[in-house]
């Protein structure tokens, strides 16, 4: 479990094919100083798994599932990465619950510089529109913002929202360096999945008996 807070920039070091998948070396100070193995590490939003480390750095495998369905596949040696250690227990939710479990892959449409900040407009998949609300919570890149605009239900050039970028952000994670046409890693709210499905088997479940109530099918009930 994540909170979208990133702890340090690392630098990916090496990419090692794997069977049909990757070995990553990242480079990570922080992270890897006291990395075990085992313990999960989110790297741009994408839980990964520790299997080996040294003072600085700390190697993870990425299988084709993760390369089919997240923008760690534009990978190359020397990208910069988002870097967060999985949440201790007890500790201060900073940002919203992460799981670095990626949904899908927003395309940046749009950087618009302020004096202070800047605003990034990045496509939505259409199965993950309904799931972003404006002033709600969302992951790029394994960044926990907030959503300050998004499209409306029926757009018809395509799903998109918008999030803004304070200097903090724009310093201490990869989300600055972001231009037109990069591909991002997106995580929405865990608590609307949840109920996006709950509503689904609801909309395809009879409705209950009311608990005392007759049964319009006994005689009882035909009184």
């Amino acid at each position: 479990m994540f909170t979208g807070i990133i702890e340090e920039v690392g630098e990916i070091t090496a990419i090692v094919p794997a069977g049909d998948g990757w070995r990553l070396t990242v480079r990570a100070p922080r992270a890897a100083s006291d990395a075990v193995h085992g313990e999960s590490i989110a790297v741009s939003g994408v839980c990964l798994t520790v299997v080996g480390s040294t003072t600085d750095t700390f190697d993870a495998d990425v299988m084709k599932q993760t390369l089919d369905v997240s923008a760690i596949a534009d990978a190359q040696v020397g990208t910069r990465v988002n870097i967060e250690k999985a949440m201790p227990v007890g500790a201060r939710l900073g940002g919203h619950i992460v799981q670095g479990h990626v949904d899908g892959i927003g395309t940046v449409l749009d950087v618009r510089p302020g004096a202070q900040w800047s605003v990034l407009r990045v496509s939505l998949p259409a199965d993950l529109a309904p799931l972003v609300v404006d002033k709600g919570s969302i992951s790029v890149a394994g960044t926990s913002l907030t959503v300050s605009a998004v499209s409306a239900p029926t757009a018809a050039s395509g799903h998109w929202f918008e999030v803004s970028l304070i200097p903090e952000t724009l310093a201490a994670t990869t989300l600055g360096a972001l231009r037109v046409g990069d591909r991002v890693n997106l995580e929405t709210d865990v608590l609307a999945r949840h109920v996006e499905r709950l509503l689904a088997f609801r909309a395809h479940t009879p409705a209950a008996q009311t608990p005392g109530a007759p049964d319009a099918g006994t005689e009882g009930g035909s009184r």
